[in-house]
């Protein structure tokens, strides 16, 4: 009897290809492209800087000018693409496999009236930046409106001020 040696590394990795693989065949289920349904999802940071929005996209290893999209259609912001897997699907000596590879797509919402001339993107370091200029409106001052009572007279919005009923007293003591 041969003796063989147990290596949890070897298991585990054919139990992670295994299950991508069960999962590629259950969401492409009906689909042509089963390896594009490999459920990429790049990690997305959204901030305001002054009047402009600015959407953070972390895609290393991806070919922005070949395989990135970036569009505005019908008050939403698009970014949609595909990180390829370059490499032979039977790679000798992988032992765990969490890159994730093929197509994706991420909406935002835009505020009515933004024009494609309002977004710029720039790619760096694996990470691609696209600001829509011009989207945070400053917020209107509040202005205080008077209130003119039944009979006429309208009331001062000066703080401190008195009332109209306060200046009648007033003068007539």
């Amino acid at each position: 009897m041969q003796v063989q040696r147990f290596d949890p590394f070897t298991v585990l990795a054919r139990m992670d290809r295994e299950f991508d693989e069960l999962v590629r065949r259950g969401w492409a289920a009906g689909r042509e492209k089963a390896p594009a349904m490999a459920g990429f999802v790049p990690a997305v940071e959204v901030a305001r800087d002054g009047a402009d929005v600015v959407v953070r996209v972390e895609l290393p290893g991806v070919d922005v000018e070949r395989d990135v999209a970036i569009e505005v259609d019908r008050g939403k912001l698009i970014i949609s693409g595909e990180r390829r897997d370059e490499r032979s699907e039977q790679a000798e000596g992988v032992l765990v496999r969490e890159l994730r590879y093929g197509q994706f797509r991420r909406e935002f919402a835009l505020p009515p009236g933004v024009s494609p001339e309002q977004v710029e993107a720039t790619y760096d370091a694996g990470l691609l930046d696209v600001r829509v200029r011009g989207v945070v409106q400053p917020e209107p001052a509040t202005v205080r409106v008077p209130i003119t009572t039944a009979r006429g007279e309208s009331a001062k919005v000066v703080e401190g001020a008195t009332t109209s009923k306060q200046k009648k007293e007033s003068t007539t003591a």
